[in-house]
């Protein structure tokens, strides 16, 4: 039996989705004058920029959209499986800031430290992703998007989470990821990529998300809509009525989606959140929080479809305690309602911050998350009766040959993060946050790069300095150059 959780009843579930049809058909949705022909040519009326979907037609572009995909990894291998009950987890993405590791400070996060962040998670088992971390503020704005992608697919063969700021960036976005696939068709066929669209709380299809949802579809690039209820603030104050709000966002762009392209890959997400009535903060960390993110993708299983949260984040300003309780605990939930893709480790500050030592503490917390969904099961010819034969009463179960065979498959090692050794002579022993240093030290150090197919490297820089010289940059900060990018164990 696999553990799970599930805070919905089957009879709530279709409540929830019977007033989510009617919110997106009266008052409707706002979208963009990018998608008015579209909804009209389909029979859809939309007056003043509100679009009223019908549920019978709603419920019949929802039938279009795939049940389950794969995102590739560089060698064109299936590594990550959206649908089902498959968990997955990679790091959060996009913040401005990462914690200094030694200041325990948050400062502007550069190319370098991006890399950094990429290194490691490539190396740690439990991310089946990666992500476009963090905002490189040593590269101009208006080519910050693709920047972050180029820096993961020049370092990591895993798939990557991505997602464009401008609607203008998301083209170059995809023409990087077709130069390592080869073309848009390969690109298409094993997407290696899979792009955030956000709606505006509440039920707001802006001209940026509306054109993200109808490009993405178009071009065969897997989106995964992220809609954000706040609830209290920008969704109702109830928890079930904020589901409510996020499946109304969730029905809406799958509309507009497949309408653009029948049976283009999309997937259930989000980052709903609390609003703290007494702070005015968007605690992510909160259990309502991790509430709202269980029910959510319960709906969105109750449909079929993929799922995707925003889970294993803190809220506190330093790695502390109150920071990984709230993680760890998030990052269990998360896995028991088998969610798809869960997005925000190494998030702490409400999602403003982002520390690698923490991401390398979070990957501790999701090992013990992966073996708990694995369960319990039975191993050999009885439970104990046989065991038990071997060494009657004298319980020298350490001699046994089922022992040796079996005690990797029922026990998770972790790694030195965690502590369960004895203290040194003095009485002391590292605190988690220095053995967490010690781990992305000897991480970074183990990582070896490997190089894509010299063309291809060379058509990727020769597409990068010319984008960066156009916004004046000079230089591609964190990125080696060809004749050294084949050098093993090189850190900018």
């Amino acid at each position: 039996m696999r553990p799970k959780i599930e805070l919905l009843d089957s009879e709530l579930i279709e409540c929830i989705l019977e007033e989510a049809f009617q919110l997106i058909e009266d008052p409707g949705v706002r979208v963009a004058p990018y998608v008015e022909e579209l909804l009209r040519a389909a029979g859809i009326t939309v007056k003043d920029g509100v679009a009223h979907i019908p549920e019978v037609l709603a419920r019949r572009l929802l039938d279009l959209a795939p049940r389950g995909f794969c995102l590739y990894d560089r060698l064109g291998k299936p590594a990550v499986h959206y649908g089902g009950e498959a968990v997955h987890f990679d790091p959060g993405s996009s913040c401005l800031n990462i914690l200094d590791p030694e200041t325990q400070q948050p400062r502007p996060a550069t190319s370098a430290d991006l890399v950094r962040m990429v290194q490691v998670a490539e190396m740690l088992p439990q991310f089946a992703a990666q992500s476009t971390a963090m905002v490189c503020n040593d590269v101009p704005q208006e080519i910050g998007d693709w920047y972050r992608l180029l820096l993961v697919l020049w370092y990591s063969e895993k798939p990557v989470v991505t997602g464009a700021f401008s609607a203008s960036s998301l083209h170059t976005l995809i023409d990087l990821l077709a130069i390592e696939s080869g073309s848009r068709e390969a690109l298409r066929r094993h997407p290696r990529a899979i792009f955030d669209v956000c709606p505006s709380p509440p039920l707001n299809w802006s001209e940026f998300a509306s054109q993200n949802l109808v490009d993405l579809a178009r071009a065969g690039v897997p989106a995964e809509i992220v809609s954000m209820p706040l609830a209290g603030a920008t969704a109702p104050v109830t928890l079930v009525g904020s589901v409510v709000q996020h499946a109304a966002e969730c029905l809406s762009g799958i509309a507009i989606h497949q309408l653009a392209q029948p049976g283009a890959p999309i997937v259930w997400g989000g980052a709903p959140a609390i609003f703290d009535m007494r702070t005015g903060k968007t605690p992510m960390g909160a259990i309502e929080t991790a509430m709202l993110d269980v029910a959510c993708s319960q709906v969105g299983k109750y449909l079929g479809l993929p799922t995707h949260a925003y889970l294993v984040a803190g809220d506190g300003r330093v790695i502390d305690a109150q920071v990984e309780m709230e993680s760890g605990m998030s990052c269990v939930l998360g896995a028991l309602a088998g969610i798809n893709m869960i997005s925000g480790a190494g998030m702490l500050d409400f999602l403003a911050c982002h520390s690698i030592e923490k991401l390398v503490i979070d990957a501790e917390a999701i090992a013990s998350a992966q073996r708990l969904i694995e369960g319990i099961q039975p191993r050999g010819g009885s439970l104990a009766v046989d065991v038990f034969a071997q060494t009657g009463l004298h319980g020298d179960f350490l001699k046994l040959k089922d022992t040796r065979a079996l005690f990797r498959k029922e026990q998770h090692f972790p790694s030195s993060v965690i502590d369960r050794g004895l203290p040194a002579p003095d009485g002391t022993s590292p605190d988690i946050l220095q053995r967490a240093r010690n781990r992305v030290e000897e991480l970074i150090s183990s990582y070896e790069r490997h190089p894509l197919a010299a063309e291809v490297e060379q058509e990727l820089i020769t597409f990068a300095q010319r984008e960066a010289q156009s916004s004046g940059l000079e230089g591609l900060p964190g990125v080696l150059t060809p004749e050294f990018a084949h050098e093993p164990n090189v850190t900018p």
